[in-house]
């Protein structure tokens, strides 16, 4: 099924970060532009209460992406690091921008193993060296019904992959975040089963859309939003994109991922945004995008149909999901 994005926004529309940083002033405009607030709703705003991300180390030599594939408007500061989904620093929205201070970004390394010739222990300098860095504004879509418009950077998931040659064998990438009680208090409720994991099939990994994301916004990526390097999969649900990886292993078999673990009820290894697949309790029909008050209509595979449904030629996108 095919279903292209509606760009009505043009790109030369996306409102500067500077211009949001006074959040009184955002939501002042909002009301005054007719979105309207609801009582009590974060969702509609963004996290009442959060504290957003310090001002971090800008990023040198950024280019623009020719696979940004959205010119929407892009979300603000605050409400990218104030409103986030980080077990490991509390399962309240606004948690992990008040508690992620803790995490210890550097010096900071990611094990490869398993199916690859190149196994090791790469700092991260090593992961991005002779990398360009790239700007990409992608949705992140999560599966309670909310999403946002972010101007990630970092590099193509492939380039990585293409250096550590994955073996005959490998058809599934693993990956890993960092489990460690003592910088992640989250740690401690039994809502997940630690570390968390997740896992792509070796073609999507590939697939030149996925990027290993280091900064947003022209910055250092604050920890709030996974530092100092998580995954982004756009045409995913938002839980894929692990954050603050530790391990990347290539295996021939289907790795285990967090929320699969946990309630393989609700939650599918693929995790593709389908909006004709309702989660047990809620429709994934619609959305709302955080800092509107209206909902829009979900769009399959989060909007990116185009690019990445011959992934999924033949499959039944309702039992695989």
């Amino acid at each position: 099924m095919l279903i292209k994005r509606a760009s009505d926004i043009r790109s030369s529309e996306i409102t500067d970060k500077a211009l949001y940083l006074n959040r009184r002033e955002f939501i002042g405009a909002t009301a005054a532009a007719g979105a309207g607030v609801i009582a009590g709703s974060s969702a509609v705003l963004g996290a009442q209460g959060g504290t957003p991300a310090p001002k971090g180390r800008a990023l040198a030599n950024v280019k623009k992406s020719p696979l940004s594939v959205t010119d929407e408007r892009v979300n603000s500061w605050n409400d990218i690091t104030t409103y986030n989904n980080f077990y490991e620093y509390g399962t309240d929205k606004d948690s992990p921008s008040k508690l992620a201070n803790r995490l210890k970004t550097e010096p900071w390394s990611v094990v490869v193993d398993g199916e690859c010739e190149k196994k090791g222990t790469f700092a991260l300098d090593d992961i991005l060296k002779g990398e360009t860095l790239e700007e990409r504004v992608y949705r992140l879509r999560c599966v309670e019904a909310w999403s946002m418009v972010i101007p990630w950077i970092g590099i193509p998931l492939a380039n990585f992959i293409k250096r550590v040659e994955p073996t005959s064998k490998a058809q599934y990438v693993a990956f890993a975040t960092l489990n460690d009680a003592g910088q992640m208090p989250g740690l401690r409720s039994p809502v997940l089963k630690w570390p968390y994991l997740e896992g792509l099939r070796m073609d999507e990994a590939m697939h030149p859309l996925a990027i290993l994301a280091v900064g947003l916004y022209g910055e250092v990526l604050p920890k709030q939003n996974g530092a100092p390097i998580r995954l982004v999969v756009p045409w995913k649900y938002g839980y894929k994109s692990i954050k603050s990886i530790v391990r990347i292993s290539f295996t021939d078999k289907q790795p285990r991922t967090a929320w699969n673990d946990q309630a393989p009820q609700e939650y599918g290894f693929y995790s593709n945004v389908n909006p004709m697949v309702d989660h047990p309790r809620w429709s994934q029909a619609t959305e709302r995008r955080l800092g509107e008050f209206l909902k829009r209509r979900t769009l399959m595979f989060n909007g990116y149909a185009e690019q990445v449904q011959g992934l999924y030629a033949g499959m039944d996108l309702k039992k695989n999901f």
